[in-house]
């Protein structure tokens, strides 16, 4: 297993191991199903096995995995029709969340700003850059207002951390061209332009359905099109 063994000390070992498990799911193929053991898990993460099967009972509750009794835990393959519902339901959340946030003006801004210059810094770690992306998209949502959406925004996020990250571990210019769309985010947000901040979201989200060789959904907001990033 290649994702970095955790610290204990760090909080509970249920709570470890819980994350340590997202981590190491996210960097798996979404194409391929994988099975874990318990044994294998406590193994690797330096727990016992109580603390795994009360993780693994978490991420199955979550969607994440399927316990198969006498087999161990399965991680299903994350299918096409899979991405394109979270990356509509995406969509959905952050259209409304943009517009909520154009008019906070430029200290809004330039908090987006520090984080697009992080994320730059974090090009050769695909994980870290994953998470700085997240924390982009989070900043928006949260400064939006609805702490609802921002709860299920989490949850679709948490179901398309694995997806990204094989998307920018694969291609060395998607990770520039993220970088890109975020700064024509920001751009558009500093020009207190609501519906070309839309359009900037919107674009940012069909190029991210692209670079996961998905096609879009019927009547898909438009956006560049898969071609256009072969």
């Amino acid at each position: 297993m290649s994702a970095q063994r955790p610290n204990a000390r760090a909080g509970s070992a249920q709570n470890v191991t819980y994350h340590w498990l997202k981590r190491h799911i996210a960097q798996l193929p979404r194409h391929d199903g994988t099975f874990l053991t318990e044994s294998e898990v406590a193994a690797a993460t330096g727990t016992s096995r109580t603390p795994v099967r009360e993780a693994l009972v978490r991420l199955e509750t979550e969607g994440f995995v399927q316990i198969v009794p006498k087999k161990g835990v399965f991680v299903p393959p994350i299918s096409d029709a899979e991405v394109r519902a979270v990356m509509q339901a995406r969509e959905l959340v952050e259209d409304w969340c943009i517009r909520q946030v154009t008019s906070l003006g430029h200290e809004f801004a330039a908090e987006l700003e520090r984080l697009v210059a992080e994320q730059e810094s974090l090009l050769d770690d695909p994980v870290a850059f994953i998470d700085c992306d997240r924390a982009f998209h989070r900043t928006i949502v949260q400064h939006a207002g609805n702490p609802v959406l921002a709860d299920i925004y989490e949850s679709l996020r948490d179901r398309q951390i694995r997806m990204g990250l094989r998307a920018v571990a694969r291609s060395e210019n998607r990770a520039h061209t993220v970088l890109t769309e975020h700064r024509a985010i920001v751009t558009a947000l500093r020009t207190g332009e609501a519906e070309r901040a839309r359009r900037a979201v919107s674009a940012h989200l069909s190029s991210t359905l692209a670079a996961l060789n998905v096609l879009g959904l019927p009547g898909w907001s438009s956006g560049p099109s898969e071609e256009e990033h072969a």
